[in-house]
Formats: structure tokens, sequence, C-alpha cells
């Protein structure tokens, strides 16, 4: 038996798996309230340039945070392809713009490689390890840290 048929069904953590860039991401599925297209958000001044403002979803205003500019990569160019995926962290409804979401996968525990210590503080700030597939490599985000201050102190 191999490491891979070790590990039962409860064991494996089900995770969204999106592009953002040329990066591949994923998110624990528990924090995921729903997968939208894109809507034209609000600006709010004077808001960090990864927020891109808030939508209403439902009667419930959700701030949009561009997760490209908010993990130090290139600015997205809006258009009509890219997602918007909603999530619940610690009570508080954001929303995360990305590229394109890909699937759902299940994954043991013990395949998530914890992030090198030679990258950047803010780097293992943000991604919580990192997971080896057959072509790809996902980078699991720690999505409570990818939130902006102002918004954290909204929900307490």
């Amino acid at each position: 038996m191999t490491a891979a048929e070790d590990v039962t069904i409860e064991d494996e953590r089900e995770l969204v798996t999106f592009r953002v860039g040329d990066q591949d991401f994923c998110i624990d599925i528990i924090h995921v309230r729903e997968i939208r297209g894109w809507t034209p958000a609000t600006v709010l001044p004077h808001a960090p340039d990864y927020v891109l403002g808030v939508i209403n979803l439902r009667g419930a205003i959700v701030p949009i945070v561009d997760l490209a500019r908010r993990l130090g990569l290139p600015k997205t160019d809006l258009g009509d392809r890219h997602v918007i995926v909603i999530a619940v962290v610690a009570e508080q409804t954001v929303g995360f713009l990305v590229d394109a979401v890909a699937d759902i996968i299940g994954v043991a525990p013990k395949l998530i490689q914890p992030t090198p210590d030679i990258t950047a503080q803010t780097t293992r700030m943000f991604i919580q390890g990192v997971i080896a597939l057959e072509q790809r490599m996902l980078r699991l985000i720690d999505i409570s840290a990818v939130l902006p201050p102002l918004v954290k102190e909204a929900s307490a």
C-alpha cells in the first residue's frame, strides 16, 4: 500500500483551486460561500490599492480584494472572464478576485509541505504550505492573513 492509498477520504482536506496570473493557489473549501462572475465594484476612497471596492451581494456589502495585488503579483487587468470567490473569514464576508477557478480537490494533510524558510516573511505570512501535484504546484493561502487590516478590525 502506498502512502496515498493509506489516506482515507475523511482524512482529506477539500480545497478550491484557482489561478491568479500564471500561478496556482488554493483555499480550504470550508471558507468558500460561493463563486460568481466578475461584477464591477464601487470604489472606496483611501482603501488600500489591493481593495477594488465593494459589491452588493443580496443586500450585504462585500469588499473585493484583488488577490494578485495583495500577494505582490502584477495588478489584474479586469475583464468578464474573471471570477470572485466569496469567502467567509472570522464572520467577515469578503470577495477575492481571481483569474479562474479550476476545480475542487481532496488532499491528504501530509501532502501539504511547509513554506520554505528561504522565502520572504510576507510569503510565509500569506502561504500556509505548498502542495506538489502531478504537473503543478499549489500554494495554500491563509485567507485570514490576506484580509486588509481595516476589514479585520471591522469584524471584531
